[in-house]
């Protein structure tokens, strides 16, 4: 790993997982305390550089926050597609759904935290991309479910959909000591029973 000042023959050489460090830190410290209430520079300095490099990476404190809830959103979606282009059989796609929100869930709670936590920070035209994207990530949830229960109406489905969402999500405020595989069982059996489905 090289370090921000490291020179290699005579040229300054960045540290290609710089800017993976500040988005990280960033999410530390943005769901730790609040978006509003972090300067630049702690960034900065959890992330080990000073403040002042993070501009080479990003252009303000707003552009780290729309880079991590783009992240979170764009990995949901992008999870989302690859289960549903398999064109398995709606039940194996929506357990496919289910276990790919837990397992982000799990890994990426400070992640999860902060989309949840400061969505209201964002501009108008940022808050509206990403809400497309969260629609289109619920749609895929709903449509699989419609092909498992076709007798639900589609506003029945959507609202199955966002209480299952929202009870794995759930888990990203709460840390009650269980394993990792007895926490996915747990909220398995949550997100089933909030979708209602008859396997």
């Amino acid at each position: 790993m090289v370090s921000e000042d490291a020179v290699v023959q005579g040229v300054r050489v960045r540290d290609p997982e710089r800017g993976a460090k500040i988005l990280n830190a960033a999410a530390e410290l943005f769901a730790a305390r609040g978006f509003h209430s972090v300067a630049m520079a702690e960034i900065g300095q959890a992330a080990g550089i000073v403040g002042s490099g993070i501009y080479r990476h990003f252009e303000s404190k707003y552009a780290v926050l729309v880079a991590l809830l783009d992240d979170v959103m764009s990995r949901l979606l992008a999870s989302a597609d690859t289960i549903v282009a398999e064109h398995a059989d709606p039940a194996t796609t929506m357990r496919g759904l289910i276990q790919t929100q837990i397992d982000f869930c799990l890994d990426n709670r400070v992640h999860v935290q902060l989309y949840r936590r400061e969505m209201h920070a964002l501009q108008p035209e940022d808050s509206r991309r990403l809400r497309r994207m969260q629609r289109r990530y619920n749609e895929e949830w709903t449509t699989t479910l419609l092909e498992v229960r076709p007798e639900l109406d589609d506003a029945s489905a959507r609202s199955l959909v966002h209480a299952a969402i929202g009870a794995i999500q759930s888990i990203v405020t709460y840390e009650g000591g269980q394993s990792r595989d007895e926490r996915v069982l747990y909220l398995t059996a949550v997100a089933e029973s909030c979708l209602a489905t008859n396997w």
